[in-house]
């Protein structure tokens, strides 16, 4: 939206100069104690989620393609807890909000749309995993061989991390108020373009071409590889067994509704109707709650996760009471 002056960038001011300033919860200044023990606990629970997904998978000797993807997730999350929740506990801290620089700004944008979008791209991934499992059960260790499960990991993060870099110079080659205030508590597409000094709607091109490789084609191979898999279920003539295939989509059916449900609220739309109050609410769930909901989701639904976080926490005991003998033995000696 148009503003009351636009940011000159002439040989005077350069970008690595330039400072925004990230509001967050000023409004509720009153409340910052509770909003930062609330969203620290919520931070250092994800982590250790995460972390015990991560640490218990890495574990494994052998690791199904699914195992895999959950481990790369997992990474995922925990990146991306990090590009976000600190700027933020420390926005809390301070009454007037906290500066952040041209180049830090641009940098948090980038690596948050491009986890955001290789996250994207993993479970269209997943979503052919589950397809290859149900649909094609004999071929499934051929086809979803370690090569292939790495190189499309692969093709994951870097198609996530290309887009994210195409928008976020489309976004910062804006003029943008002189105010430099955002009124969110991270650099996110939406605000950006908010703070933009335009008035045609040339600068949302950019958001709705990456929504389109991230989000919508995305979704349209989770969605062709679910139809293919209910019509599978449907031919399984046992409620035993179309039960159980069934249960081995759930923890990625609720992942994929989770995710792109908060992020087509936030992206596909106008600038128009961007309402930071809202938008600051909607990107709490999305970067805080959601993260936290995985590890729970895997945990409680996902079979071989359950397996390898016993065996994890298994292993942990054997070598605590190893500890315990040893220290016990050279105590007596």
């Amino acid at each position: 939206m148009p503003c009351e002056g636009c940011m000159k960038r002439d040989n005077e001011s350069t970008d690595a100069t330039m400072e925004f300033l990230l509001l967050g919860f000023s409004e509720l200044f009153c409340l910052r104690v509770l909003l930062f023990l609330i969203f620290l606990i919520i931070h250092l629970v994800t982590l250790a989620g995460n972390m015990m997904i991560f640490i218990a998978v890495f574990m494994e000797h052998s690791r199904p393609p699914m195992l895999f993807f959950l481990c790369q997730l997992s990474v995922i999350e925990l990146c991306y807890s990090l590009v976000i929740v600190p700027k933020a506990l420390l926005g809390l801290m301070v009454m007037n909000g906290i500066t952040i620089s041209f180049i830090g700004c641009a940098a948090q944008m980038h690596f948050f749309v491009g986890l955001g979008g290789a996250e994207c791209f993993l479970l269209a991934a997943m979503s052919y995993d589950r397809y290859v499992a149900i649909c094609q059960p004999l071929y499934y260790t051929v086809v979803m061989s370690e090569g292939l499960c790495l190189r499309l990991s692969i093709a994951c993060c870097l198609g996530g991390f290309a887009v994210a870099l195409l928008l976020t110079v489309a976004v910062f080659r804006l003029p943008f108020c002189q105010s430099h205030l955002i009124n969110h508590f991270f650099c996110d597409v939406p605000a950006m373009l908010h703070l933009a000094c335009t008035q045609s709607y040339y600068p949302e091109l950019p958001l709705l071409a990456a929504c389109v490789l991230l989000l919508l084609l995305p979704f349209l191979l989770i969605l062709t590889s679910y139809v293919c898999i209910a019509a599978a279920l449907l031919r399984i003539t046992s409620s035993l067994r179309r039960g159980k295939a069934f249960s081995t989509c759930f923890s990625h059916l609720a992942i994929a509704l989770l995710h792109y449900g908060c992020a087509s609220f936030m992206y596909i739309r106008p600038k128009s109707s961007y309402s930071p109050a809202r938008d600051k609410i909607v990107s709490l769930v999305y970067t805080n709650i959601t993260p936290l909901l995985y590890p729970l989701i895997y945990s409680l639904r996902n079979k071989e996760i359950r397996g390898a976080l016993k065996k994890m926490l298994r292993r942990k005991r054997i070598v605590e009471l190893n500890w315990g003998t040893t220290r016990a033995v050279t105590g007596v000696n």
